[in-house]
C-alpha cells in the first residue's frame, strides 16, 4: 500500500506543524487497510520539499507507532524523501534512539535503495545485521547460531521483538516460536 503524502496534505509541499501532523496521522489511520499477511505501508514524499519535526513526529512517527500496536501486519516505511526532510527525520529518531525504515519507489512500486534513517544501538545493530545476513531466524537459532556470545534464546528474542516494535523486522508464528525476517532488503 501506497500512501503520496501531498494527496493527503492537500497538495502542499511544505509540511509543519503538530495538529496538522495529528490531521494527517488520522488521514493514514483512516485510509489504511487491516491485511492478513506482513505488508509495508509506505508513506510517499515525492513531492514534499519541507517537513518540520513536529509534523514529522506527529504523522510519520505516530502512524508507526499506531501501526504497530495495533494493525500487526501493517509495517510503515518513508519513501521517495527529500534529502532535507530526511536530514529533518533522521535528526529527530537520532534524538530518541530510534529508527525507521526508508526507500526510493519505481513507477510500479519496487523498492530501491532500502536504508534505514536513524540508528541502532549496538545489541540491535548486530541482531538487525544477522538477520540480514542469515534470512529469515528465530531466537533459538539465533542463540544455537552464535552460542560462543553467551546469549540465550530469552535475549535474542527480546532483541528480534524490538526489532519488530519498530518495523524493521517482520515477526511470523512457526509452531512455538516467531520466525523473524528483514521487512526490506537493505541496498
Amino acid at each position: 500500500m501506497r500512501h503520496r503524502m501531498i494527496e493527503h496534505s492537500g497538495g502542499q509541499t511544505v509540511l509543519s506543524g503538530a495538529i496538522p501532523g495529528r490531521k494527517l496521522l488520522s488521514a493514514l489511520i483512516a485510509a489504511t487497510p487491516t491485511t492478513g499477511v506482513p505488508a509495508p505501508a509506505f508513506l510517499d514524499f515525492d513531492g514534499i520539499e519541507v517537513a518540520t519535526t513536529s509534523f514529522l513526529r506527529e504523522a510519520v512517527i505516530g502512524f508507526r507507532d499506531f501501526a504497530r500496536q495495533s494493525l500487526r501486519n501493517v509495517y510503515p516505511v518513508v519513501a521517495n524523501i527529500d534529502p532535507a526532510v530526511a536530514e529533518e527525520l533522521d535528526f529527530f529518531v537520532r534524538e530518541r534512539g530510534d529508527v525507521i525504515w526508508s526507500c526510493n519507489l519505481d513507477a510500479t512500486d519496487h523498492v530501491i535503495g532500502a536504508r534505514l534513517i536513524g540508528d541502532l544501538d549496538p545489541a540491535q545493530r548486530s541482531t538487525f545485521d544477522a538477520v540480514v545476513e542469515l534470512g529469515a531466524i528465530t531466537a533459538p537459532e539465533l542463540a544455537a547460531r552464535f552460542a560462543n556470545q553467551g546469549i540465550g534464546s530469552t535475549a535474542w528474542n527480546n532483541r528480534l521483538s524490538a526489532l519488530a516494535t519498530k518495523g524493521l523486522l517482520v515477526e511470523r508464528k512457526q509452531g512455538k516460536s516467531k520466525l523473524f525476517s528483514s521487512l526490506l532488503e537493505i541496498a
